[in-house]
């Protein structure tokens, strides 16, 4: 409605309605005056502002300081007076009504961005505590609520359940604590998660008896709050199916009013209304998607977990002697990022890992040695240059050498005395033993340094020499037909400068980076984990061009690989040990992994991290995977 009626003493019951005289000066927008021409002329400046002037008289050539919303002649009878006021007074209360619809529609605007922005924010969160959070109080933001709380639906044994998972007031402290209330008319949020209906209670104090729904008061009780007005909205996708329950307390006149007492309540208390109806069920939409969103997303993590969780169990599986490498890596690595992140080293300056990348990392971690599936186990177990079997024969073949060269001793013997005509003499089986024992003592000398050949070390000159000789040594077979004494495979095997593994071997075992890239590639990893199978590809790189496979340089490693090769190369080194190795001590591991360092391997600065920070001294925790 407008303000009021006003008019000048000169033209004082013209109208025939009520009037409030007043002098020129200060009055409220919005306000009806008549006056005459000569009085508003000499209105001090500022005139008011927002008023409807109704003029009587004859301006003449002059100009009136405003435009008047009426001049009306000077002698203008009383109706006529009065159809100008009633037709002011009527413009005045449509512009205050216009005034209060375009407040309206710019608060409704607002909001509107305001919730395509929350909705933004609640579709990136993907941490479900730090969702509810916000979920909860961007809704008490909207519409100045002083408390709120949240539940979320949950099915326990076949029976649903609404779980408390969050309060929040302005006014009182809560003291949190886990309960579940049923989906049922008990409650307020049981009966909203029950019928999906929404429900605002202008004041709890004054419920109908008869309503299909209860308010509980033992929060108040225990707290000393005063609950008044209430808003309980369901949580639901799109589907209809319901996810949870919102629910907002006390709506505030004023943000800053706390309700710390009855009269407060009452004072700054008003109900919720229906635009904030609105607004809250369109939020809670939002809230359910997201809920549902951040649900799934913490599937599918779960289920790449037990995925990854899995093939470490199959690659372990295939080498039981490397049980618990691949998580160790992963935590070496893991602790490295971090360390790099919070004191980081010149060249990366700015090197920051979120969440995701953190996982990325984690995961290609794990998986860097998945393809080992694809090398053959006597391959990728062979403890010795020969394989078990090839020993037995090489050894069987010693033995049935031994046993010809003792025929042919005695073949001669017994040929020369034939010749003679002479029986055998205690002097000529002697002479026949002491020959045996000695030819026995070199073949017993010559197995020993093909054992000696057969073990995965660095291979000493005198054994390859001896190698050498024995690539022509042959004995009689059955039927007298010259056999190797080992065969040139065989010869090939024991020549292996260092290691277990001839060159076709090491081959096969490196090809397991390849094999590890194509099945990580098979995969079908969400964008932003995009980068493992890359990541997990070049764990063997060297910065000097040496590594496998690709025989990548400096920048084109990139730092998440770099972390990844001091990591596994260490415990590589220091892991339990194996078939084909002996475990090294740490000092001893540090050792090689620095001279890696300074023949331009390994990336100088993180190793460094690696060193300062003792990466290497903080093995994963028990509960880890083993």
């Amino acid at each position: 409605m407008a303000q009021g009626f006003y008019v000048t003493p000169e033209v004082a019951g013209r109208s025939g309605l009520s009037e409030t005289v007043i002098r020129p000066g200060p009055v409220a927008g919005g306000s009806v005056i008549l006056t005459s021409v000569d009085t508003l002329k000499t209105w001090a400046a500022p005139l008011p502002s927002g008023v409807l002037w109704l003029v009587l008289g004859d301006p003449g050539d002059g100009e009136l300081p405003v435009d008047p919303f009426m001049v009306l002649p000077p002698h203008a009878p009383a109706s006529t007076v009065q159809r100008a006021v009633l037709a002011a007074l009527e413009t005045a209360s449509l512009r205050l009504k216009l005034q209060d619809l375009q407040s309206e529609v710019h608060l409704a605007q607002e909001r509107q961005l305001e919730l395509a922005r929350i909705g933004i924010a609640l579709v990136a969160e993907r941490d479900l505590e730090r969702l509810l959070e916000r979920i909860l109080s961007s809704a008490r933001e909207l519409v100045c609520a002083d408390a709120g709380s949240l539940y979320l639906l949950e099915e326990r044994d076949g029976d649903k359940l609404l779980h408390f998972m969050l309060a929040q007031n302005d006014s009182v402290p809560v003291a949190f604590s886990a309960w579940s209330v049923p989906v049922d008319e008990s409650s307020m949020a049981g009966y909203v998660a029950a019928s999906g209906e929404c429900v605002s209670v202008e004041d709890v104090r004054y419920l109908a008896k008869d309503a299909p729904y209860h308010f509980n008061p033992s929060f108040d009780e225990a707290s000393g709050y005063h609950t008044r007005s209430l808003l309980t909205v369901p949580m639901a996708t799109r589907t209809g199916e319901i996810v949870g329950v919102l629910q907002l307390i006390n709506r505030k006149r004023q943000r800053q009013a706390k309700i710390t007492s009855s009269a407060e309540a009452d004072r700054w208390v008003v109900p919720f209304s229906q635009a904030d109806v609105a607004v809250i069920r369109a939020m809670a939409a939002q809230a359910a998607v997201a809920i549902e969103n951040s649900r799934l997303v913490a599937e599918i993590e779960r289920l790449f977990e037990s995925f990854v969780r899995a093939s470490v169990m199959a690659i372990e599986q295939r080498d039981p002697s490397t049980r618990g490498h691949s998580v160790r890596v992963a935590h070496y690595t893991l602790g490295l990022a971090r360390a790099v992140e919070q004191n980081p080293p010149e060249p990366y300056q700015g090197l920051r890992f979120s969440r995701d990348d953190l996982l990325q990392l984690r995961y290609a971690a794990l998986l860097h040695d998945f393809g080992k599936v694809g090398v053959r186990e006597a391959v990728l177990t062979k403890p010795k240059k020969l394989y078990p079997e090839r020993l037995q024969l090489i050894l069987e073949r010693f033995r049935h050498a031994r046993r010809a060269q003792e025929v042919m001793l005695l073949r001669k013997l017994l040929q020369r005395l034939v010749a003679m005509g002479l029986p055998p003499t205690a002097e000529d089986l002697k002479a026949l033993e002491a020959a045996v024992s000695q030819m026995r003592a070199e073949f017993d000398e010559k197995l020993a340094k093909v054992l000696e050949a057969n073990e995965p070390t660095v291979l000493a000159e005198s054994t390859a020499g001896l190698l050498q000789k024995l690539s022509g040594a042959q004995f009689l077979g059955e039927n007298g037909e010259p056999l190797p004494l080992l065969t040139p495979e065989e010869l090939r095997w024991l020549s292996v400068p260092k290691g277990s593994l001839d060159e076709e071997e090491r081959r096969e075992v490196e090809s397991h980076v390849v094999h590890s890239y194509q099945f990580l590639l098979t995969i079908p990893w969400p964008r932003r984990l995009a980068r493992v199978p890359e990541i997990a590809y070049g764990h063997h790189e060297k910065l000097d061009g040496r590594g496998y496979p690709r025989r990548l340089r400096g920048e084109q490693i990139p730092p998440e690989v770099r972390m990844m090769t001091i990591c596994d190369m260490y415990d590589a080194l220091t892991a339990a040990d194996r078939p084909y190795k002996k475990a090294v001590n740490p000092e001893r591991a540090l050792g090689i992994l620095e001279e890696e360092v300074r023949q331009g391997g390994l990336d100088r600065d993180l190793f460094r991290v690696f060193l300062e920070a003792k990466i290497y001294a903080s093995p994963p925790p028990q509960d880890a995977w083993s």
